[in-house]
């Protein structure tokens, strides 16, 4: 369901180092566009992510929260902004300026023209989308795309670090990379409400216990900048996709590297679609990554939290 109200007062979240510096220009056309719309603009920008996810708390929870926080960066960026907007009301806007920019691209918000994003926001049309959850001891860990563990977490963490070459290309590199080192390793996946409805290669049963190269948990279809990792999620039916990729080769993942760049479907018999309102995954030093941002290590339990975040859309 969808609703227009008007933004007139708006949180403007920016990180400068986003999308290799190119966010800062970005931001500065995006602001000069809220204001000339007759928006009041007020900006968070902190020096780590601790204090930029306090700011943004403290501004929601005040006397006059503002009509939309607008998050000027990559999926990174967002992803540290939805531990203080999850479960609020407040709607995230997005002007994307990352290297991924898959929410934006999931949400149909330009990805390449920060004035048409702005006016986007202006506009003020909502929607409500799931959120997923890593339970943790300590806070639990909001999350908007995708949560991958194993070989795709260790790419991804790979891929942060590099500074060449840029976009989709950077993780196919990365990839490359980590294909040389630990490959398969011994999961054991638990879920919680599990169904079948609607996949094309429906896994069965609550329990799997398989050596894979990784295990994605999605709550939108890509990751990695376009990646199409769990086809058939949809981001407001209160469940999670997973696809788990069993004990392929070397020689095989190499094979499927270049369509998974690409945004194409996997159809290999070893690679496996569930779909649950929770999952445990459980495999030994196992790293996690949730919206390309480090979340730790195996085991975790992840859960889809139903109409968390309100977001503003085409």
């Amino acid at each position: 369901m969808t609703e227009y109200s008007p933004v007139r007062k708006v949180t403007v979240v920016t990180n400068p180092r986003s999308g290799h510096g190119k966010s800062g220009a970005a931001a500065s056309a995006a602001i000069a566009r809220l204001r000339a719309g007759g928006a009041e603009v007020a900006e968070v920008c902190a020096p780590s992510a601790v204090e930029t996810v306090r700011q943004v708390r403290e501004v929601i929870a005040g006397d006059a929260p503002p009509d939309a926080v607008v998050c000027v960066g990559g999926d990174g960026l967002i992803n540290l902004t939805l531990q203080a907007v999850a479960e609020t009301g407040v709607p995230l806007g997005m002007v994307p300026a990352g290297t991924g920019n898959d929410l934006a691209r999931e949400l149909g918000v330009p990805t390449d023209d920060p004035l048409a994003a702005a006016a986007l926001v202006l506009r003020g049309r909502t929607r409500t989308i799931d959120l997923g959850r890593i339970e943790s001891p300590g806070a639990p860990m909001w999350f908007a795309t995708v949560t991958g563990t194993g070989f795709d977490a260790r790419v991804t963490l790979r891929a942060n670090e590099m500074r060449w070459p840029k976009g989709r290309l950077r993780y196919t590199v990365a990839a490359l990379a980590e294909i040389s080192g630990r490959f398969t390793v011994p999961y054991r996946v638990e879920l919680v409400d599990a169904v079948t409805d609607g996949l094309t290669n429906p896994g069965t049963g609550s329990l799997l216990e398989t050596e894979a190269v990784m295990v994605a948990v999605g709550n939108t279809r890509t990751y990695g900048g376009g990646m199409l990792i769990c086809p058939d999620a949809i981001m407001d039916d209160g469940l999670l996709d997973l696809t788990v990729v069993g004990a392929l080769s070397r020689r095989e993942m190499l094979r499927l590297l270049p369509a998974l760049s690409a945004g194409k479907r996997q159809n290999h018999p070893e690679v496996k679609q569930f779909r649950a309102a929770a999952v445990t995954l459980t495999a030994a030093g196992a790293p996690a990554t949730a919206d390309g941002e480090p979340a730790g290590t195996l085991p975790l339990t992840i859960r889809a939290v139903p109409a968390a975040l309100t977001v503003l859309v085409p």
